[in-house]
């Protein structure tokens, strides 16, 4: 056994690796790639969203963009990420693991040095910064590559487990850099570069902050990725040009699949980019009922409402998210993927049903605003908690459905189509508004809790996974 996993493991692509085999199953290896290959995921899940963390702050560092080209801003990763990973599906068979990795990780410098380059002064023009919000996608199309190079290292009965948690704890990088960002930009002891920028919440005096620290403080993680990828890791070898990919598209399950992971990481993906500027946008600064002027001179119109600070909240919904796609991931192992997208859909559709009253807020009184703002804040963790528990259940679905080359190419088109959510949920709110595009949402989840029953999870359905 030892000498078949040193001839299999002695170059980069391995030789008649077959994981469904027990006996000759390098298990090592597999975990070791597992691990690296997620902690390149986390840096590329923090350089997606890297901009969504920055871009409600522009306006009070300077900056003077409207609503909707904030909103444009925002929506522009989900856009290039879409984009992006329809060529990194294709990439596995090509690459193969390690080079890809081992690129994609050097590719994430460049968007967030030029962030934490432009964030210091309000000069940049908004093209620039709409550039720079665009290769932020790469971050995102890294997921297609990423999650089908891995399911090649793992037996069927361990992919819902393994790939549950590479796309949790990689998700956990959106999470991250909302959460680490208040905290990073606050310490001077961290700005080796840069200069010093001044910003304040309406009520409260200006302070100093250093917001270049929450971009460069990654950018020495992103090379220690690449070079732990180029050492660490070994190549599936799977045979399949571009062409030969593409016959996923004959097969029905492809597409409604694709319906079911839009649903799911598509509402993740689109709620967390936008997250912070609805509610600033409904309950906070971007709210002209509740706040006049900017800077230094704003002023809060209703007597006794604390204006909620978006950066303590906007965290928590992808880290519930992420969290439920990682602990929800070893149950689909055990009871299979379609009865927990079941439990993802219904729940969406109460949750979101929740949330739609909060979405016009009533600026009444304080204690109005507040209670709202609750529902509000409570409703949307509740959607980010069943769209994670959707997300862990539909990775289990596809290795189930698909045969292994073709599930590959599967995840990372459904990956590729639903990574347009911030694009979509920024447009949708932009152009129909909030309570218009949830609606839709309810509408949208219902479609899939019929297919899922009828085709996935039902006694006697035609794919049973």
């Amino acid at each position: 056994m030892s000498t078949t996993r040193e001839t299999r493991s002695g170059g980069e692509w391995l030789e008649s690796w077959d994981p469904e085999n027990e006996e000759t199953w390098d298990k090592p290896l597999a975990w070791r790639t597992l691990w690296v290959t997620t902690f390149a995921l986390f840096l590329a899940f923090v350089a997606w969203f890297l901009p969504s963390a920055l871009i409600p702050k522009l306006n009070p560092l300077g900056y003077s963009f409207s609503t909707n080209q904030l909103y444009w801003m925002a929506a522009m990763p989900g856009l290039s990420a879409g984009l992006f990973r329809l060529v990194w599906m294709v990439l596995p068979p090509l690459m193969g693991t390690r080079r890809m990795v081992t690129l994609t990780s050097l590719l994430l410098i460049f968007s967030t040095l030029g962030w934490g380059v432009r964030v210091q002064e309000p000069t940049a023009p908004y093209w620039e910064l709409m550039v720079l919000a665009f290769l932020a996608g790469i971050g995102g199309g890294a997921f297609s590559g990423f999650m089908p190079s891995t399911s090649y290292f793992f037996p069927k009965s361990k992919q819902g487990t393994a790939l549950g948690l590479q796309a949790g704890l990689g998700n956990f990088g959106v999470s991250a850099v909302q959460l680490l960002t208040p905290y990073f930009i606050g310490f001077s002891a961290l700005a080796f570069f840069g200069t010093t920028q001044s910003i304040s919440m309406p009520g409260a005096a200006a302070q100093d902050v250093w917001y270049q620290n929450a971009a460069f403080i990654w950018i020495p993680l992103m090379v220690l990725a690449s070079v732990l990828a180029w050492t660490m890791l070994k190549s599936v070898p799977i045979k399949a040009n571009v062409r030969q990919q593409f016959d996923i598209f004959g097969n029905v399950d492809t597409w409604l699949m694709t319906l079911l992971y839009i649903m799911t990481f598509g509402t993740f993906s689109g709620l967390a980019a936008q997250f912070g500027l609805l509610m600033a946008n409904l309950y906070g600064i971007g709210n002209a009922d509740i706040v006049s002027g900017t800077g230094a001179e704003a002023q809060v119109l209703i007597d006794g409402y604390a204006v909620p600070d978006v950066v303590k909240y906007v965290f928590l919904g992808p880290l519930v998210g992420a969290g439920a796609r990682v602990l929800f991931a070893p149950l689909t192992d055990r009871t299979g993927g379609a009865v927990w997208t079941l439990v993802s859909g219904v729940g969406l559709i109460v949750s979101i049903a929740f949330t739609l009253p909060a979405l016009t807020p009533d600026t009444s009184s304080a204690a109005a605003l507040e209670s709202g703002f609750d529902q509000f804040l409570w409703g949307m963790l509740a959607i980010f908690l069943f769209a994670g528990i959707g997300n862990a259940s539909t990775f289990k679905q596809m290795p189930m459905i698909f045969e292994k080359r073709q599930a590959g190419g599967v995840i990372g088109w459904t990956a590729a189509i639903a990574a347009f959510g911030p694009f979509f949920f920024g447009i949708g709110v932009t152009t129909l508004g909030p309570t218009t595009f949830y609606a839709i949402g309810i509408a949208w989840a219902v479609m899939c809790v019929a297919i899922t029953w009828s085709r996935y999870a039902r006694k006697g359905a035609p794919k049973p996974s």
